[in-house]
């Protein structure tokens, strides 16, 4: 039997399960409306190191450590750690890798990772090539600014387009249906998904990641619903990584431009883990917004029944500091997993 559905669509039999996740946030994102569902909120973003760029790898490595210590299991213990961020080299992902010491799958989708490496760990599971595995993200607000736009010394002013990106990291360990292993998730299963295809519409503005990013969401949605010939209500909840507040607006004008309306059951992570008070502007964004949102928020209320049925859909730029000095427009990605809650 074919697992493909049409050029992007796929389906996994075999349905890996999810059975364990960890989140590990700053101090903003602990003051926001999920504060107290995170596993771990850092009073500083230095989490007492010498650099943003070491506290963004150690959050990582603590929440593949933390996701495995959920099931009794170590890095070890895994087939291999699967992930990445938005440094150069993604230098945070590497580093954790050297510390678990587990097999390592470094992944670069910009902000989409999370989705990337959930349907990658999937599929890889699925296809027998692992029991056991993790996958995860991160991103750091300062580490970000310094290497994609100016050094927070400089006091540079956000324009209103602007989001922020998240400092956090979330960890998500997938399991196949034969791996015995006691999860704090029982009932969670990835049944397929969608490989994003590069969308460009010609922002160059790198303080609009939204605007960048709306059209692949779009295109990554239209194209699941269309392949697995779907309406948008077959979802509790189709969710975004970081689209933020102008890019959510976008997506729901370019999906209803294809004959889908998504704005009644569409939630965006950039807009759940800040609160209007917080003046972030559109909202929050980085590979360790959705990453966090998706371990902290989204995977419990599948748990627990609030939800049935979610299409994850992760958005990244793929934009570097080089190709915005030479002028380039900013392409972008979306990759969708579909996560289902099923009786075991």
């Amino acid at each position: 039997m074919s697992k493909k559905i049409g050029m992007q669509s796929f389906i996994l039999p075999s349905a890996p399960r999810i059975v364990s996740s960890a989140s590990f946030v700053g101090p903003k994102e602990g003051e926001g409306p999920l504060g107290d569902l995170f596993d771990t909120v850092y009073k500083d973003d230095t989490i007492g190191l010498e650099s943003w760029e070491q506290a963004e790898s150690r959050m990582l490595e603590s929440a593949v450590r933390l996701s495995l210590a959920k099931i009794n299991k170590e890095p070890k213990d895994i087939d291999f750690f699967m992930g990445g961020d938005l440094l150069s080299q993604i230098i945070a992902a590497g580093f954790a890798a050297r510390e678990l010491r587990s097999p390592f799958i470094g992944v670069y989708g910009a902000c989409s990772t999370m989705a990337e490496s959930l349907i990658t760990t999937a599929m890889l599971t699925d296809g027998g090539f692992s029991s056991l595995a993790v996958c995860g993200a991160s991103s750091h607000f300062s580490s970000s600014e310094r290497e994609f736009r100016y050094p927070l010394e400089m006091g540079t002013q956000s324009p209103p387009t602007a989001q922020r990106t998240v400092t956090g990291a979330g960890a998500v360990a997938v399991a196949s249906s034969e791996e015995a292993v006691d999860g704090i998730f029982g009932k969670i299963r990835i049944t397929g998904g969608t490989i994003g295809r590069v969308c460009d519409y010609g922002v160059t503005d790198a303080s609009n990641m939204g605007a960048a990013m709306a059209p692949a969401a779009a295109s990554t949605i239209c194209a699941h619903l269309t392949e697995n010939k779907l309406e948008p209500d077959c979802y509790d909840r189709i969710i975004t990584g970081d689209l933020g507040s102008f890019g959510s607006e976008m997506l729901y004008e370019l999906c209803k431009g294809k004959g889908y309306d998504v704005s009644h059951n569409h939630l965006d992570c950039g807009k759940m883990i800040y609160s209007k008070d917080q003046k972030v502007i559109c909202g929050g964004s980085g590979c360790g917004c959705c990453a966090a949102v998706l371990s902290s928020t989204i995977l419990p209320a599948l748990e627990e029944g609030e939800i049935e049925r979610v299409l994850f859909v992760a958005t990244g730029a793929l934009l570097s500091p080089l190709s915005s000095l030479q002028g380039e427009s900013i392409p972008s990605i979306a990759h969708a997993a579909v996560i289902e809650r099923r009786a075991v």
